[in-house]
């Protein structure tokens, strides 16, 4: 039997080619459908903690909203701690922020005497109407609401609970609370202010965020546990997530309950109702909760189950085309000297281009493949090496023609450089020279008591000579800034630090109003005064005065408008200007280094240029506005 095998060409090259093919593919498929679960559950980490820290952003700036309404008017309280005015104060918080559901102000107690021992303010919605009331009845002063605040001498935000009743200052609905202490004139508390927004608004933005599987869902938990979110409504506030643990089974559910009041982040694979799923935990900044995103594994896994079946059909067609590609080369291995001999004809045709396949066989048929495979393949080697010369030489004189090319054309604009350079800073430096001249003969006629210049003249000379000698200076900045060398300096030089947008943008009026008295603009801003981002406050302002000189001098300097907006995640400083504007085909080459729209025109075409520079390094863009025709537009972006 085994010498029927030996002898059988057909029958080695059947068993050679199934004993090689068959497990390696069985091995690969195996290993390419056990690591797949792995990558998609750590696909679907990933995914999961993206969609839950986008949510916890959008939680976190509805909150910040309370926070704010708060933070900028409880100083009134503090100024004037009148029942009054603090009444007053609480409508006001109410009607002027939509998301506020409710302001209180409780004094200490026999703060005023008049009104009893207890004392406190509220107004509240009530459906469409807004109430105003005083609360003289019930006694705040061991709720946790009040006592937090006042003991750790910090604002803080409390869950709702019985603890956090307000008496008659509660809402119907229920409601988070934003508490923060007051303090008098003379640095003692006297109260707390609190804000309160509906858990219902909470519910609302988190039920709006993405939600990475058909079946995911959000609980919000607090510092003891407590449900403040969750689907199942009847625990919401009655139930905690260690409820109904029985801690020999579901250890993996109390070490997500410890990892969330602990306010630690990070993903855990849990059984919930004897269903295994990923949650993914995050703690909202500035509060004790945490949110959570829990995803069912059944959703996560539904595209692995559906590849149990497709691997079972690719198993099955990779046999079957093992076997035909067996049966193919059954095939080819009896007909070697009939393939041998066509392209053997092929090659007196001068065909050389013909791969004869060197072969292992030892018998006659073998050894002629080999010598015919061998002496093609010294053949080709040789012409090879003859194209390969040729085409290296070929590519070589091509290079050569390219580089003499680039070399003229850098010496090209070496030169229009030089001469642009030299026009730019001559046109300054006679003026200097000649007021300089001018002085020098105003000296000479005062020593032989000859008419020498008013202090008017004088001013204007030497305000003409300090506008010249900035322009000079200007120009070397910027000259040095587009260098490597000042490329370098300047990425070494980024700092950041809370810059106020608005505070920029006046200083950066102010500096080139001095260069450009004759400018006149206007500023409107959306952003607060005390609004600042991080970023380098140098090359901000380098980014914004490029910008402002730019609108002044190609503009008739009349009419510039300067804008800052905010949008969810960057500000925009907008400047506009009414003027001739850019050509269409101009508007990209107006960033490219030593470009102008003419030659007759001042400056030295770096302006631009360096101003997008900057932007970029700040981490933001600057582009030019397209679709604004009655002269430029420029948009700076900077994140937040």
């Amino acid at each position: 039997m085994l010498n029927r095998i030996r002898q059988s060409l057909s029958n080695k090259l059947t068993i050679a080619i199934m004993l090689l093919a068959v497990p390696v593919f069985l091995i690969s498929m195996d290993v390419m459908y056990r690591q797949s679960r792995y990558f998609i559950r750590t696909k679907a980490m990933d995914n999961a903690s993206s969609v839950l820290n986008t949510t916890v952003q959008r939680v976190r700036t509805d909150m910040t909203t309370i926070e704010i309404a708060t933070d900028v008017n409880k100083w009134m309280a503090e100024e004037d701690f009148q029942p009054d005015m603090l009444q007053n104060l609480t409508r006001r918080i109410v009607m002027l922020n939509r998301h506020v559901n409710g302001c209180s102000i409780t004094a200490v107690p026999d703060a005023f005497p008049q009104y009893g021992r207890n004392f406190s303010v509220y107004t509240i919605h009530e459906g469409d109407s807004i109430i105003t009331g005083q609360d003289k009845d019930t006694d705040y002063y061991e709720k946790a609401w009040y006592n937090t605040p006042r003991k750790e001498d910090k604002a803080c935000w409390m869950a709702p609970s019985e603890d956090n009743d307000k008496g008659k200052l509660s809402s119907k609905e229920i409601t988070l609370s934003y508490n923060e202490p007051l303090y008098g004139k003379d640095g003692q508390f006297i109260g707390i202010i609190s804000c309160d927004v509906a858990l219902q608004k909470l519910i609302e933005t988190i039920d709006s965020a993405a939600y990475p599987y058909p079946h995911a869902f959000y609980a919000l938990v607090g510092n003891n546990g407590q449900f403040i979110i969750h689907p199942d409504t009847s625990k919401i506030l009655k139930s905690t997530i260690f409820s109904d643990v029985d801690p020999r089974w579901q250890a993996d559910m109390i070490a997500l309950g410890h990892e969330m009041t602990e306010g630690n982040q990070g993903s855990i694979v849990v059984n919930i109702d004897d269903s295994p799923c990923l949650v993914s935990y995050q703690p909202i900044p500035a509060t004790e909760w945490s949110l959570a995103l829990v995803c069912p594994d059944s959703d996560i896994l539904q595209s692995y189950h559906k590849l149990t079946n497709i691997v079972i059909a690719v198993i099955i067609i990779g046999l079957i085309i093992i076997l035909i590609l067996c049966n193919r080369a059954v095939a080819h291995a009896i007909r070697p000297i009939s393939q041998l001999l066509g392209k053997l004809q092929r090659i007196a045709n001068e065909e050389y281009d013909t791969h004869i396949p060197m072969t292992n066989r030892v018998d006659a048929v073998g050894r002629l493949q080999n010598s015919f495979a061998t002496m093609l393949r010294t053949l080709n080697f040789h012409m090879g090496s003859i194209r390969y010369t040729l085409e290296q030489t070929q590519r070589r004189n091509e290079e050569i023609e390219k580089a003499t090319r680039k070399a003229e054309e850098a010496v090209k604009h070496k030169t229009l450089f030089i001469q642009n350079v030299t026009h730019q800073i001559r046109t300054p430096l006679n003026i200097i020279n000649g007021f300089a001249q001018v002085l020098r003969d105003s000296a000479k006629n005062g020593d032989n008591n000859k008419t020498s210049l008013t202090e008017q003249e004088l001013l204007e000379i030497t305000s003409a000579m300090g506008h010249n000698a900035f322009i000079l200076k200007h120009m070397v900045q910027m000259l040095f800034d587009s260098s490597e060398t000042g490329f370098s300096e300047e990425a070494k030089n980024y700092r950041k630090e809370p810059v106020s947008c608005n505070e920029a943008v006046r200083a950066c009026l102010d500096y080139v109003k001095k260069v450009v008295p004759e400018m006149e603009a206007r500023f409107e801003t959306e952003l607060p005064d005390d609004f600042t981002i991080s970023t380098d406050k140098t090359f901000l302002g380098r980014t914004l005065g490029e910008l402002f000189h730019n609108a002044a001098k190609y503009s008739d300097g009349k009419h510039i408008l300067i804008r800052a907006i905010q949008t969810e995640n960057t500000v925009c400083f907008i400047v506009e200007d009414i003027g001739p504007g850019l050509p269409d085909n101009y508007r990209e080459q107006v960033f490219e280094p030593f470009t102008k729209a003419n030659d007759l025109s001042e400056g030295l075409g770096l302006g631009l240029p360096l101003a997008r520079h900057h932007a970029i390094g700040l981490g933001g863009s600057l582009t030019l506005d397209a679709n604004y025709h009655e002269g430029c537009r420029f948009i700076f972006e900077l994140p937040k």
